[in-house]
């Protein structure tokens, strides 16, 4: 009986060469290095520099017309002991309340419907929803004031069919957040939805069909299937829109510039009226150096709470 020998393997160079190995090494760890020096000199330049700079400069009694002089911690003092400041905080926190779990919501709905339908319906639905995120955030803000205008706009109008009288939505300190929250959901809902989509189309079809056979309804397999599997989308989306929508800018300062009586005064619009306003630059910088302690406070509790999980294939 002829024995069948097994294949000849084919040595490695590079295992049987560790000089010639390193060597390789050393010249793709140059190339990667090489490739990264231009991000990291553009993020030395225009982020690390200007931080470390704003830190410098949240310690000094400084503005544009006189040379810094060293206060320590009086900015931050005097930060943390204005009423106007906490307030904004306060009132960023329950704009987030009333646009984050809003959008969450009826960016998971949708993406529901767009992944049950048709591929060609589902594209015309994906490019609706796309659309309010390529607008501009001061174009929508014009938008929505002509429409809450409160002589001639389009919701006081149609109001008005029902024998309403007409509410001045931006006059109003009652009604201006909540008036402000609406858009801002319509413009952070497209890309949300469509991060979403991605992250259901990966889903295995074969979980679905195995919960199927066993007799389980939409809503079990949104609980125990599509929820679970998109476990770190969805706190990645949490963090993302919790932090865009407590920096939120462009529509307070469009449509209300602060008011009524600072219903809407936003803590990133309290900074810039605050930097815009007062010659010294100090103060604004503290509080700006704050309010990114508050969003990276609050983002490490939410990272805590909703821990991520690794994927498993």
């Amino acid at each position: 009986m002829t024995s069948i020998s097994p294949p000849a393997t084919t040595a490695d160079p590079l295992a049987e060469n560790p000089a010639r190995h390193r060597r390789f090494r050393y010249r793709y760890a140059k190339l990667a290095y090489l490739m990264l020096a231009p991000a990291v000199v553009l993020l030395g330049i225009f982020v690390i520099w200007p931080a470390i700079y704003a830190i410098y400069l949240s310690f000094q009694d400084w503005s544009f017309y006189k040379a810094p002089s060293f206060v320590g911690f009086q900015n931050f003092v005097n930060v943390l002991t204005d009423p106007l400041f906490s307030d904004a905080i306060v009132r960023g926190l329950k704009f987030v309340l009333m646009t984050v779990p809003i959008m969450l919501v009826l960016a998971f709905l949708f993406s529901c419907l767009v992944v049950s339908v048709g591929k060609k319906f589902a594209t015309v639905l994906k490019v609706s929803i796309y659309l309010p995120t390529i607008i501009s955030t001061v174009i929508t803000s014009i938008i929505f004031t002509i429409i809450y205008d409160y002589s001639g706009g389009l919701l006081n109008w149609l109001i008005g069919l029902f024998g309403l009288d007409a509410i001045p939505w931006l006059g109003d300190p009652k009604y201006a957040l909540k008036a402000i929250a609406i858009p801002a959901i319509w413009l952070g809902m497209g890309l949300t939805s469509l991060i979403m989509v991605s992250a259901m189309v990966d889903i295995p079809e074969e979980f679905y069909e195995a919960a199927s056979m066993e007799g389980a309804n939409w809503w079990k397999k949104t609980i125990y299937i599509t929820i679970p599997q998109m476990k770190n989308v969805l706190l990645y989306l949490l963090v993302t829109d919790f932090v865009a929508s407590l920096q939120q800018y462009e529509l307070p300062l469009v449509m209300t510039n602060g008011g009524p009586l600072d219903s809407t005064m936003l803590p990133n619009l309290f900074i810039f009226s605050h930097f815009r306003g007062d010659p010294t630059v100090g103060y604004s910088i503290a509080a700006a150096l704050l309010l990114f302690v508050v969003l990276g406070a609050i983002s490490a509790v939410i990272f805590r709470v909703v821990s991520s999980e690794k994927s498993v294939d």
